[in-house]
């Protein structure tokens, strides 16, 4: 860690131009893939079939996924629920209560050829207009989110680093469910938690940043914008590399540990998080030089003096 201490002087600014002409091409990657392929949504916003089975004992869900693939039902999701005797069971849609009343039959057929011990406690049916309102609120939440993160950072520093950050923002969500889209991963309800907490650990990031450039303005006035760009970015740059690395390690651990249920959640924030990072330095960082912050913009509003008299 002593290697830390120590502040390098490395030059962020001279790679802005290179690192923003690849960011408009991975951004503008990400969207055309989500024109053309879109998004591979889960149960959680196309509704479906729920199942609740228990079953006698510990059951592995390997085993409940291998049985389901056998009787031919593919595309399901299985976790625990409650205890590990209790699972739950998603199905893609049918058309109505009764088909899914069918459907759960022949499922539980298939599950007690297996166990006879497996018994069913729930079977619902979900419709669509569940999962479009879930996608609606979903989409709210961000944009609601994205609208208090401008006004947060305009009060807190000037107009100039608001449309940073978002632009910062804009850049990691784009990229982040773009990737989902280019791979085809299924997105759903805890992949929609993670994008949101890549909005928590990205605004995080650029703020800290934020608040060193806005400190340098202050201490270095006789420099240049570049150069206290690039020593605030040198002088964040150990809390950077502790933070980043120390979140992947739980992250791959949960994504290789995890199970299926945590793997969309993992993927989201690992690619959200390094995303994350480089934003804050190329994104956020660029935009203080392009939209020209001055140490102007860091003084304090000039109180005018009020002659006494008449």
């Amino acid at each position: 860690m002593q290697l830390l201490d120590k502040v390098p002087t490395i030059d962020w600014v001279r790679h802005m131009r290179p690192a923003l002409v690849l960011s408009a091409i991975v951004v503008a990657t990400s969207v055309g893939s989500l024109v053309v392929r879109g998004l591979n949504f889960g149960l959680d916003f196309t509704g479906g079939v729920l199942l609740e089975v228990s079953y006698g004992g510990p059951v592995e869900l390997d085993e409940v996924r291998a049985t389901l693939e056998e009787a031919g039902y593919t595309d399901t999701q299985v976790q625990t629920f409650g205890t590990a005797s209790d699972v739950l069971i998603r199905l893609p849609p049918v058309e109505n209560a009764e088909e899914s009343t069918q459907l759960g039959n022949a499922v539980m057929s298939a599950l007690r050829a297996k166990d006879s011990s497996v018994q069913l406690r729930r079977n619902e049916f979900i419709g669509p207009q569940v999962g479009e309102d879930l996608a609606e609120q979903g989409a709210l939440a961000m944009l609601f989110a994205a609208i208090m993160i401008f006004a947060y950072v305009m009060l807190r520093f000037r107009w100039k680093f608001s449309v940073g950050a978002i632009a910062a923002l804009v850049h990691d969500i784009v990229i982040t469910v773009g990737f989902f889209s280019w791979f085809g991963l299924t997105v759903d309800l805890s992949a929609l938690a993670a994008i949101l907490a890549v909005i928590g650990y990205s605004l995080n990031d650029t703020v800290v940043i934020y608040d060193r450039i806005r400190e340098n303005f202050r201490a270095m006035r006789r420099s240049t914008t570049a150069e206290i760009v690039n020593a605030s970015l040198n002088q964040t740059l150990a809390r950077t590399l502790i933070t980043g690395p120390t979140s992947l390690l739980v992250l791959f651990a949960l994504l290789f540990l995890g199970g299926e249920t945590l793997y969309a959640f993992s993927i989201a924030l690992i690619v959200g998080i390094l995303v994350g990072t480089y934003s804050s330095i190329y994104i956020g960082g660029a935009s203080v030089l392009h939209l020209n912050v001055t140490p102007a913009d860091m003084l304090p509003p000039k109180r005018e003096e009020v002659d006494a008299l008449p």
